[in-house]
């Protein structure tokens, strides 16, 4: 069987066209030469140079047939030991990250993949929009690598998590609602409206935020409206169809006819997490893991 050595010694031989000169530019002694391509020449059962004593080494017609496909395979030698070693350090590779909404929405997401690609430009990121509950089973399953998830108070077994973002909850409020002559708007003064509420498939989280809003005004939140997500939320909040406890983030959408204003007395937040397999052992996955954690969007 060739090995990589016998294809190096034969192409630098076959540049220089003598064994001494050869040896040389391998840092070798010549016997080392002579004798790697002899067995070289023995493996194939056919000769590679034409050795006359009195005349310069030269390839045989099957020595330059068989040079363009020992350089070709150096080459491709090279490239893999390149790529192998690139990968080892995380510099190359893909990873699947899928995120909620809000992480976007926030700066969270841009800000780490900035951070990431600057140090690991030849990564790829394959991106996708997904629920927390879906990314958690995803990361246990294998099919995301790194999630962005709305934060929870546990995560599955194996899972490793970090909060990267906390959103102060705001009203997201029609321009000419009457609600907007309170000069501070409390909890309270929300008894009487109309909620937009996105329904998330969780258990936990949102629905609490809500709950304890109508716990600080003493009034159970009237859900007039089921939405599927924050943005929709908002479109109708600026149509006056109600109003929507929305992440503060969502503000930077610039939808017209829409205002946000902060509930004086209820102070709740949401927050983004980091997630990922405990037990990965993916280089360019733990080294996006590093760079995402070290963020401070």
């Amino acid at each position: 069987m060739i090995d990589s050595r016998q294809l190096r010694y034969f192409a630098v031989l076959a540049q220089h066209m003598h064994f001494g000169r050869a040896a040389e530019a391998l840092s070798i002694a010549q016997s080392a030469v002579s004798s790697q391509i002899k067995r070289l020449e023995e493996d194939l059962g056919v000769r590679l140079f034409n050795r006359r004593k009195r005349s310069a080494v030269s390839l045989t017609d099957a020595g330059r047939m068989f040079l363009v496909e020992a350089q070709a395979a150096l080459r491709q030698i090279e490239r893999a030991d390149r790529i192998g070693r690139l990968a080892g350090r995380g510099e190359i590779g893909q990873v699947e990250l899928a995120y909620v909404v809000s992480a976007a929405m926030s700066g969270v997401l841009s800000e780490m993949l900035g951070t990431f690609r600057r140090a690991h430009p030849s990564v790829l990121m394959r991106l996708t929009t997904m629920d927390t509950p879906s990314q958690l089973r995803g990361i246990s399953d294998g099919l995301v690598d790194v999630g962005l998830v709305r934060s929870r108070a546990a995560y599955p077994e194996g899972i490793a998590a970090q909060v990267v973002h906390h959103d102060q909850l705001l009203l997201a409020i029609n321009v000419n609602s009457p609600l907007l002559r309170h000069p501070v708007i409390r909890a309270r003064d929300l008894a009487s409206e109309c909620f937009i509420v996105p329904q998330f498939a969780e258990t936990e989280g949102f629905t609490e935020n809500l709950a304890r809003l109508g716990r600080a005004g003493g009034f159970h939140v009237h859900a007039a409206h089921s939405v599927g997500d924050f943005i929709t939320a908002i479109s109708m909040a600026a149509g006056d169809y109600g109003v929507a406890l929305v992440p503060g983030s969502f503000e930077r959408l610039g939808i017209g006819c829409v205002t946000f204003r902060k509930v004086e007395d209820y102070a709740d937040s949401v927050s983004l997490s980091l997630v990922w397999l405990r037990t990965e052992s993916s280089p360019s996955i733990r080294a996006f893991v590093a760079a995402a954690r070290a963020c401070q969007p």
